[in-house]
Formats: structure tokens, sequence, C-alpha cells
């Protein structure tokens, strides 16, 4: 990373629903979410100042911190301590066209206090995450230029 990176101030918060994205540095962006900013980049071998995680790894992360997200709300409606929960996402690219995330595995560390009932309650929860559920009904997606 250079010294010289820096990502922009966020503006204004923006109404939900809605995500603004512009450039800085080599290849870096700025995303900004209500009155949040998350930075992407690309690492320094594909040009990048790697000053964030690319634009994929923030998408498996999305999937997995929903995941932990529905995981977490169903330990703690059951008096679960969620001082333990943990989930760890790997993912692998097809190998053919077009470009794309082929698989990705979810590995959901749960704290102890769950017998089988609940650990198949707690399965059903996490299958049906919202990130996932986008991926099972893909959401149309269009664009125009401004």
């Amino acid at each position: 990373m250079t010294g010289t990176v820096r990502p922009p101030v966020p503006p204004v918060p923006l109404p939900s629903g809605r995500v603004e994205v512009t450039c800085f540095g080599h290849r870096a962006l700025t995303a900004v979410v209500r009155g949040h900013t998350l930075v992407s980049d690309q690492p320094l071998e594909a040009g990048g100042d790697d000053v964030g995680p690319t634009p994929l790894e923030l998408f498996v992360a999305s999937l997995a911190t929903c995941v932990a997200h529905y995981a977490r709300g169903f330990l703690e409606r059951h008096d679960v301590d969620v001082e333990r929960l943990g989930v760890t996402a790997e993912f692998a690219m097809a190998e053919d066209r077009p470009a794309r995330v082929a698989s990705v595995r979810l590995r959901v560390t749960v704290p102890p206090g769950l017998d089988e009932a609940g650990l198949a309650a707690l399965g059903a929860v996490v299958d049906h995450c919202t990130v996932h559920n986008t991926l099972r009904q893909s959401p149309a997606v269009t664009w125009e230029f401004a």
C-alpha cells in the first residue's frame, strides 16, 4: 500500500436501498452505504494498492456475515452464548467463462449448548439467510449510463 492512497471522506448519509461507488487511488473504490464507507481494492499484484478486500471478497463476506447474523439471532433466542460463534467462508472461482464464483463453503463454529435438534434448527435458519435466498432467486440486475 502506498502512503498516498486515502478513501474520500463519507458524504451525507444515503437513504436505505441505495449504494454509491466512486474511484480513488490506482484501483480502489469506495462504496457509501447509508452513513458508512466501505473500501474495495485489488491486490498489489493486480495493480491495486491493497487498501481493502476485492469486490469478490466483499461478496463472500456478505454471505458469511449474513449467516453469522442469522445464527447469532437464533442462539440469542435460545439463550446460547454467542461468544464462540464464528463463520469461515472459502470460495473457488469457476474455471470457465463467464468469470464468477463457482462455489462457497461455509463452516459455522457453534458454541456449546445445542443438542442435535438445536443444531438441525440452527442449520435450517442459517440456510435461509437473506443473502443466500438472494443467490437462490437471483434479482433482476439492470444498468444504464448517467
